[in-house]
């Protein structure tokens, strides 16, 4: 197996604290996982991680090779962007990710204008909301909601999102309204899971001032937040989403907002990207650009930070 995908593995495993984790985020079987470590430990001839059932640790030898494998990611990383122009007149491919939720509401809708102002930039637009490997899938950069996990990635925070949860009028005549967050437990979910492992995301409920994370027995599990939403409207269950992606609905009654006490929940909309001292041109003016796009669209369904 090539090195730098050793590497790259390896730095995941430690990043994401397991084996199966990293599977998950690299969308690659475990046992591809543990056979990419095994063999850079042989290569090196030195044992990097220590192994329980629940969790990974890194050796003294591991940590070492964690720091200098991160900075060597990154700068493979930049030399993909050498030839990126100059800052007054960027030029090149950008390669960039966006979920599902704010594609069509935001992004799409508004790149004429960054074309206008960039004509020579060509944009590689992915459209998932599957984790991505900005080094492996040679994505220049990526937007996210959530909560991020620990990564060797420069992540800003750009916004928050308003979460609502809502369902369709005939799921609700059928099961009733839940009027406390306690009342969720007898009602089902169409949940939302990203990755291998088939584990539904927890919804984030504000009450109080205080922050709960809730499991939500599933009616069905679903991987693009547009099929959560088609599954909501069928009257299939509850979903908790993206205030921005069902604004039409909510307006039109085919969903409607339920609990109010959650109502204040808001997610992190954040940036990422692989290293700020070697951005390409094209990718410096994008982050920049989409920044001030948030801003533009401050209001009902967007928080700029």
């Amino acid at each position: 197996m090539d090195f730098i995908r050793q590497l790259r593995i390896f730095v995941t495993v430690v990043e994401t604290g397991s084996f199966a984790r990293a599977s998950d985020a690299l969308r690659i079987a475990r046992p591809g996982i543990t056979k990419a470590v095994n063999e850079l430990e042989a290569t090196l001839g030195v044992r990097l991680l220590h192994r329980t059932t629940r969790r990974v640790g890194l050796t003294g030898e591991g940590e070492s090779l964690y720091e200098r494998a991160t900075a060597l990611l990154n700068d493979v990383a930049a030399v993909r962007n050498l030839f990126g122009g100059s800052a007054d007149h960027p030029v090149g491919r950008l390669r960039v990710d966006v979920p599902v939720a704010l594609a069509k509401p935001l992004l799409i809708p508004a790149l004429p204008q960054f074309y206008a102002a960039y004509p020579d930039i060509e944009v590689i637009l992915g459209v998932s909301d599957q984790p991505v490997d900005l080094v492996a899938d040679a994505v220049d950069c990526v937007l996210r909601i959530g909560v991020l996990p620990t990564s060797s990635m420069i992540a800003r925070q750009i916004a928050t999102i308003p979460m609502v949860i809502c369902a369709s009028p005939n799921y609700l005549s059928r099961y009733g309204t839940p009027e406390r967050i306690e009342d969720l437990a007898n009602h089902k979910a169409v949940n939302y899971f990203s990755g291998r492992g088939h584990r539904p995301l927890r919804w984030s409920v504000s009450s109080n001032a205080d922050m709960h994370e809730l499991s939500i027995p599933s009616a069905m599990m679903v991987n693009d937040a547009e099929a959560l939403v088609a599954c909501a409207l069928e009257g299939m269950g509850l979903i908790q989403v993206p205030e921005l992606l069902v604004n039409d609905h909510l307006s039109s009654g085919r969903l409607v907002r339920v609990l109010p006490s959650a109502w204040d929940t808001q997610w992190p909309l954040s940036i990422m990207y692989p290293n700020r001292q070697y951005l390409a041109p094209q990718v410096r003016v994008f982050i920049d650009w989409i920044a001030r796009l948030v801003e533009l669209n401050r209001g009902a369904t967007l928080h700029p930070v």
